[in-house]
């Protein structure tokens, strides 16, 4: 989804909104990640004083394994993200989204961000117990026998 600017450029107290999904194959393309559907994105773009921020949502749900137990489970994911917009930039500077020709790929950007703010390892709760190493019990479920030895 690209995301025409000249106006929140050019225009002081200029607001631009939208909502749009990034379809399932699309993410695919960047992630080993299972989506169980598109992620939901609300945008809300803002020139304050000639500075142009974008604020993002998102929301989607993924398919997931336990990284202890090995349990399959859904869990939804809502995160927000904001981003100072220039048309240009001298030197490096990672704070800023360049948009040449005052155009913004959103769908880049999304799947960027929220790529890098899933957590690395992942368990279906956070006092999850995993399984025995020696008979592979789900120790969630109770003790094994493995451990009065």
């Amino acid at each position: 989804m690209k995301m025409h600017l000249k106006e929140l450029f050019d225009i002081d107290g200029e607001v631009k909104e939208l909502s749009f999904e990034i379809p399932t194959d699309v993410i695919g393309e960047y992630s080993s990640y299972d989506f169980t559907a598109p992620i939901a994105v609300k945008v809300k773009g803002m020139n304050r004083a000639g500075v142009v921020t974008l604020d993002v949502g998102v929301d989607f749900t993924l398919d997931l394994t336990c990284d202890r137990c090995l349990k399959e489970f859904k869990r939804e994911f809502v995160y927000d993200f904001t981003h100072t917009l220039v048309r240009e930039l001298h030197g490096d500077n990672d704070d800023y989204v360049v948009c040449e020709n005052n155009v913004l790929e959103l769908d880049e950007l999304v799947i960027s961000d929220l790529l890098l703010s899933l957590p690395t390892k992942i368990l279906c709760k956070e006092d999850c117990k995993g399984l025995c190493f020696k008979c592979g019990k789900d120790l969630n479920e109770g003790r094994c026998n493995c451990s009065e030895d």
